[in-house]
């Protein structure tokens, strides 16, 4: 779903030992994905301790468990879940992933894909430590045959590509508090987009794969845009030459997706100013001071394209924050 991320936490050292495997499988078949679980007999009753978030369009799945494997059989490939590709960021020991013909054993700090509508089997020696992620292949927008493709392989670290994404997803799912962040679902959309930079760099038998770097552009564009925010100058000519392209053929490589840069940018300093007025509403940061530091020079300009976007000024975003937070503290408003 879009909106507000949600989050539900597991953790069975509350239940009752018998009750716990049957919760931990309604848990993961109700938010993540249906698949037969099995635990370890050698180490206690069943146990978990995580948490899983719908955060837009990716769903984030953080645990530790003592589950020996996971399997979704042919059975269960043919229920309601929106297809879908998972992949797994190993954070300790080592796992196995079975899909179709191949298989990959997963360590520390490795990738791995698989794909929702086709059998896969997950082995844990030594139980369950990873983050899992999963986006539906809709939104992922790569064909099905290239998500086949690379499917139950190891993706290495040592891949430029692959190191930013397991080191950002690795924070991702190592901080559920950032959920809980207003703005925060804005970052749905460019962790999808990481995922398939990922994946289109290692095709090497399709177009999509054939060239990384053009491949990944677009992305690579935003997020040095999204890095120099801060910076008043930040605009076409300065993006073009970070890139060594001219700034028609940025035109076009962000037309195609419909993005226009001065708009893209203007929304994303708007929403961070969005969210730094409304944290700082206790600490009466001069909301000119926050504008400048996403760059914002003009102070009237800046009030006046906030209540455009938002239908309020910034001075009565930062009041409307303030109350909201005084009547959950219960604490005396600021005015």
């Amino acid at each position: 779903m879009d909106g507000a991320a949600v989050t539900l936490l597991l953790d069975t050292s509350t239940l009752p030992a018998r009750d716990r495997a049957d919760a931990i499988r309604d848990a993961v078949a109700q938010t993540f994905v249906r698949v037969e679980l099995t635990f370890a007999t050698d180490s206690g009753p069943a146990a978990a301790v995580g948490a899983i978030t719908d955060f837009g369009q990716l769903t984030i799945f953080s645990v530790r468990s003592n589950h020996s494997t996971a399997e979704r059989t042919p059975q269960l490939v043919r229920d309601d879940l929106r297809p879908s590709i998972i992949f797994g960021l190993q954070l300790a020991g080592e796992s196995l992933v079975a899909q179709g013909d191949r298989q990959a054993v997963v360590r520390p700090g490795e990738l791995v894909i698989y794909d929702s509508t086709r059998p896969y089997v997950l082995t844990f020696p030594d139980g369950i430590r990873q983050h899992f992620f999963r986006i539906p292949l809709d939104r992922l927008a790569l064909p099905h045959d290239a998500i086949r493709q690379v499917s139950a392989l190891t993706l290495s670290p040592g891949h430029p590509v692959t190191d930013v994404a397991a080191t950002y997803f690795r924070r991702l799912g190592s901080h559920p508090d950032l959920f809980t962040v207003p703005g925060a679902e804005a970052l749905s959309e460019p962790s999808i987009e990481l995922m398939r930079a990922v994946i289109a760099t290692h095709l090497d038998a399709t177009e999509l794969g054939k060239d990384p770097l053009k491949a990944t552009l677009r992305l690579r564009i935003l997020e040095y845009a999204r890095a120099n925010l801060h910076d008043p100058h930040l605009g076409a000519a300065q993006v073009a030459a970070a890139h060594h392209i001219s700034e028609r053929h940025l035109y076009n490589i962000l037309g195609a997706s419909g993005i226009t840069l001065a708009d893209w940018i203007r929304k994303q300093r708007l929403e961070r100013c969005r969210n730094d007025i409304a944290a700082s509403a206790f600490h009466a940061t001069p909301i000119a001071s926050i504008a400048r530091g996403w760059g914002f020079t003009d102070p009237s300009s800046f009030t006046r394209m906030f209540k455009n976007a938002y239908s309020m000024s910034p001075r009565e975003w930062r009041h409307q924050a303030n109350t909201r937070r005084s009547e959950r503290l219960g604490e005396p408003i600021n005015q």
